[in-house]
């Protein structure tokens, strides 16, 4: 039973990999990215991008806060997963802290915009709703930083 499990997921991820979004928060505001290329209804989103071969869902959230908004970050905790309903990709959620680095465009053909989002700012970036973990975690976070 597991062997069939472990064979459908490496099967999914051969196709398309998993995509990975690190949930960077600072002070009272979260990261968020504009990408050059529209995906959809997607505007903006976390810094977030393909999970490579090797590589946990955690490794691929710091690596893609490097490359696209210049930040080196440390895991905090798997927030969840998800098929995304707007994509069809399968998404993992990461919640990060900066170490260190000023957020930029460090990726300047991917990422468009870098802004720092206050908790009631969010609709206006996002306004199809957040993945419901990531949302607590947003709430519980930039709450407790107010």
């Amino acid at each position: 039973m597991t062997d069939q499990t472990v064979d459908q997921t490496a099967d999914q991820t051969a196709d398309q990999p998993g995509i990975s979004a690190g949930i960077i928060v600072e002070g009272d505001r979260v990261l968020m990215v504009r990408r050059r290329a529209r995906e959809g209804e997607l505007m903006w989103q976390f810094p977030a991008g393909a999970i490579e071969a090797g590589e946990t869902a955690e490794q691929a959230a710091v690596r893609e806060a490097r490359e696209e908004a210049g930040l080196t970050v440390e895991v905090l905790k798997l927030l969840g997963g998800r098929v995304h309903p707007k994509t069809g990709r399968l998404m993992s959620y990461t919640a990060c802290s900066v170490v260190s680095g000023e957020a930029r465009v460090a990726d300047e053909e991917e990422i468009a915009e870098v802004a720092w989002v206050a908790l009631t700012e969010i609709p206006a970036y996002v306004p199809y709703g957040l993945f419901e973990p990531v949302q607590e975690y947003l709430d519980s976070e930039l709450t407790a930083a107010e």
